[in-house]
């Protein structure tokens, strides 16, 4: 299998190969991609040290998959260009996932909705993927009627730019307003906004758990309301979730649920002060779920939290789970 990593420098990017190496798929050829400014430099991948290419070398070189981490701009110019020559393209930016043409895939969750034809495929929001890979077994039992999610997300979910932008800060640094990627410090701070706001005062990533969440559940009728916060943590996701279902439960069966499901990892025992922490979801691509516990102000509710490394099931790991389920199916070679 001829390999394309386009995006490679960046901060999902440099995951994306700790994660494929991990994962050891049979790469045949490796490409990797990334902007002018990086093409003709050395990357190292496997042991081997390799020259980053650019795009049009990358499409030329027709590769059987290209995993791209380059942003919207990037996926909507280029990926049908890396489709046209037969490649398939495992996007990690947004641009592609509200497309009604496209499929947005959580493997352990919809990765059958995959067929040849698909070319194109979107990786959700990593917001989002941590909480449907929770939700999902829930749903199919219960019936979700809504969802009210607060996110506490991990500065590095924003970029190499907040990354350094966190560790000035922290060290004690001045930073010009354009060395900012945020409007304010996010070093010992909270910030109310992940992304832009949009027309009706929500952030594009809280509609994104909106939307996305529909869509990978395949249910339009599900009430989502979301709100996102930035944190100054380096290591994941967190989310406090409460969920309203048409049908009753009962909390050693949303347990057991829990624990079948693949790539769901449950600390759920309060007597052990056992419960999920970014701390622990560093560098690993489990989704950990905890603090189950019956809403008693609602019927049929239930709270939980749910914590997950954004830059590995949040999105490296996950576009290396719908590649290898292609290789499964024989989809690609």
């Amino acid at each position: 299998m001829k390999l394309a990593v386009v995006g490679v420098t960046g901060l999902v990017g440099t995951v994306m190969n700790q994660v494929l190496e991990e994962e050891n798929l049979p790469i045949t050829e490796y490409l990797p991609v990334a902007s002018a400014k990086s093409v003709g430099k050395d990357i190292e991948f496997m042991g081997k040290n390799y020259t980053i290419l650019g795009m049009e070398e990358a499409v030329a070189a027709k590769p059987d998959v290209a995993i791209f981490s380059a942003g919207g701009s990037v996926s909507l110019e280029w990926a049908p260009k890396f489709a046209a020559v037969g490649c398939t393209v495992v996007d990690n930016s947004s641009a592609w996932r509200m497309d009604a043409d496209k499929k947005l895939v959580v493997p352990e969750i919809n990765a059958a909705q995959l067929g040849p034809e698909d070319k194109i495929i979107a990786n959700p929001n990593c917001s989002t993927i941590q909480m449907v890979m929770a939700l999902a077994p829930l749903h199919a039992k219960y019936g979700i009627k809504r969802i009210v999610v607060s996110t506490y997300q991990s500065f590095t979910g924003t970029g190499a730019k907040a990354v350094a932008q966190y560790e000035a800060e922290r060290d004690g640094k001045s930073l010009e307003k354009s060395q900012m990627a945020y409007h304010y410090p996010i070093f010992e701070n909270c910030i109310p906004q992940c992304d832009v706001f949009t027309e009706n005062g929500y952030t594009k990533e809280e509609m994104k758990l909106v939307n996305e969440t529909q869509k990978i559940l395949s249910d339009a009728t599900i009430k989502v309301t979301a709100t996102a916060v930035r944190v100054p943590v380096d290591g994941g996701h967190s989310e406090s979730v409460n969920v309203t279902f048409s049908r009753d439960f009962e909390l050693d069966e949303v347990r057991k649920l829990l624990k079948e499901t693949a790539g769901i990892v449950v600390l759920d025992d309060t007597s052990k002060f056992e419960y999920p922490m970014p701390l622990f979801a560093k560098n690993k691509n489990e989704v950990f779920v905890g603090r189950l516990r019956r809403d008693e102000s609602a019927s049929n509710s239930l709270n939980m939290w749910i914590v997950a490394d954004n830059l590995r099931k949040g999105a490296a790991t996950n576009a290396i789970q719908i590649v290898k389920n292609l290789i499964e199916r024989k989809l690609i070679g």
